[in-house]
């Protein structure tokens, strides 16, 4: 369809119609070129909208709309420039030229106010000009612009805000045509502007899930760091520089150690000091569950498999391929799923429950146990292929009553830990540490955990003392043999108040009141008389 069709020249005289026919011919042809017109424009919004609906690659949308108006609305030239937030200038995201499909693009900008294309997102007002070669300001930076032909220029706004602007030359028409078709030109940047909008919430999203995503595993680290693995005796300090060096590889890792050691955290450190810390740890606990539903839970089922199964399910071994699976009390495993489980331990792959299809992953293992798996083989209720498929690098971590010189460390971590859940600042005295020393801890660690936390629910100022500890009832527990030379205290030690040096000295002396006093210097009478005041309780040895 063209704009300007004009009678041929030299052929008038053939043209002899009627004066009322003329007129009536005159107004049918306006109203076949303007039915034209509409039919494009309805065809080519179709066409932009279909295209604006397929993809959130916003450089790669706007290019094929550029193409659409080329081929369903004969725009001749086209191009959109969108706004960079950092520089808010306009930079050119799209082009489109009939010589060529895609032209080659440069970084072209234009301030605000600079030229056509500038003055359009200073003021937001369109641009219509009958021809480019009448207009001065017009700068055809990318040099491909027809100067005889007309030239359309609007704004692109997202919530009335001017976020780019869409420039186009259409072939030569009347003045009304040039008008319906900046009009057009103006629905169509609306259009523009609703999937604009659309791509940046989406960026948004993408750099706000990215920055949260990196943010949980800095925490993670930080949590499951090396730094967050306390204590400083020789066995403990093997066992950390154990797991640094085991942590670079992907060796199956065994950790043994009763309960309450630490033996997750273990787990944790290595996992997430490992080359797969990018990728899922999933854990276990193989006692948790009986041999039909440890199947399931580790291999995953088909839909149908069994009554329930409504869906087919992956396993936490599907679910932790790339990454690291920890099985957690592995010696509780029945004798008939060992089998099942060396089976993947060995070749990486198994069948989902109800299935036939053989699914291979890539997993490590860190398996943990509290079980003497030494004498479980020896009794035929432990695979020996499976021991030495678990054990290829144990650790083994000691007890905490092995490693009380550790304790005041792992207690004040823990307090600090227990003050930050709670929202407060909390601290421990000596006097509450040397209970905390004396204690044997059967429990271990996680026990320690939980006398404190106890603690600090009684502790109204956020002091844990002796008296705050007994309240916990550990007092009752304490296992103590007098026999046994209790380390020296310095009672001159500045840091230590005078109820915390009465209470040292009856733990020096053995809650016997006359040595205490000649430990501190004082009669019998004076320390009978402290005990009164700073009301401590006097134990029974």
């Amino acid at each position: 369809m063209r704009c300007d069709a004009t009678i041929p020249r030299g052929k008038i005289s053939s043209y002899i119609i009627p004066k009322d026919h003329l007129m009536e011919n005159t107004i049918k042809q306006a109203d076949n070129t303007t039915n034209s017109l509409f039919k494009a424009e309805l065809n080519a919004l179709f066409q932009v909208s279909k295209v604006l609906s397929e993809s959130l690659d916003l450089q790669k949308t706007l290019q094929t709309v550029l193409n659409v108006l080329s081929t369903n609305f004969e725009m001749q030239l086209g191009m959109v420039t969108l706004v960079e937030p950092e520089s808010n200038e306009l930079l050119l995201s799209a082009v489109h030229s009939s010589n060529a499909t895609q032209i080659e693009q440069e970084e072209i900008r234009y301030r605000p106010g600079e030229g056509l294309i500038g003055r359009i997102l200073e003021n937001g007002e369109p641009i219509v000009i009958s021809r480019v070669a009448d207009e001065p300001r017009f700068l055809d930076r990318l040099g491909i612009y027809n100067a005889l032909l007309p030239f359309i220029a609007v704004p692109i706004l997202v919530a009335y805000k001017r976020v780019g602007v869409l420039a186009a030359q259409p072939p030569s028409c009347t003045q009304d045509e040039l008008q319906e078709r900046a009009r057009f030109t103006e629905m169509v940047a609306n259009l523009i502007g609703q999937s604009v909008r659309l791509s940046w919430e989406v960026e948004q999203e993408k750099r706000d899930l990215a920055n949260e995503r990196d943010s949980l595993r800095r925490k993670v680290k930080s949590d499951y760091g090396f730094s967050n693995m306390v204590g400083h005796t020789n066995s403990m300090n093997r066992i950390f520089e154990l797991v640094r060096q085991v942590a670079k590889w992907n060796t199956t890792v065994l950790v043994r150690g009763e309960s309450g050691t630490g033996k997750e955290l273990i787990a944790n450190a290595i996992h997430y000091n490992s080359p797969r810390n990018n990728a899922a740890f999933v854990k276990l606990n193989c006692a948790a569950l009986p041999d039909n539903l440890l199947e399931s839970e580790l291999f995953g089922h088909e839909k149908g498999a069994f009554t329930g199964a409504m869906n087919t399910r992956k396993g936490r071994f599907e679910q932790a391929n790339g990454g690291t699976i920890f099985l957690d009390e592995i010696g509780e495993i029945s004798g008939s799923f060992q089998a099942k489980l060396l089976r993947v331990l060995q070749e990486g792959e198994f069948e989902r429950v109800g299935g036939n299809k053989t699914i291979k992953v890539d997993v490590r293992v860190i398996a943990a146990t509290n079980r003497d798996l030494e004498a479980e083989v020896e009794n035929n209720e432990f695979r020996e292929d499976l021991y030495y498929r678990l054990n290829v690098m144990p650790i083994n971590l000691p007890a905490l009553r092995e490693r009380t010189e550790d304790i005041p460390e792992l207690a004040n971590f823990l307090i600090a830990k227990i003050g930050k859940q709670q929202g407060r600042p909390l601290e421990i005295t000596e006097s509450a540490l040397r209970i905390l020393i004396r204690h044997d801890w059967p429990g271990n660690v996680r026990e320690l955990e939980n006398r404190l936390e106890r603690a600090a629910i009684f502790s109204v100022e956020g002091v844990i003392d002796r008296e705050v500890v007994v309240e916990t009832g550990l007092e009752d527990e304490l296992h103590v043999n007098v026999s046994t030379p209790v380390a020296p205290i310095n009672f001159d030690d500045p840091d230590m108040d005078e109820r915390e040096k009465v209470i040292a000295a009856l733990e020096q002396a053995g809650w016997v009141q006359a040595k205490a006093a000649r430990l501190l210097n004082m009669t019998p009478r004076q320390i009978a008389y402290r005990i009164q005041v700073l009301n401590i309780k006097v134990r029974k040895i």
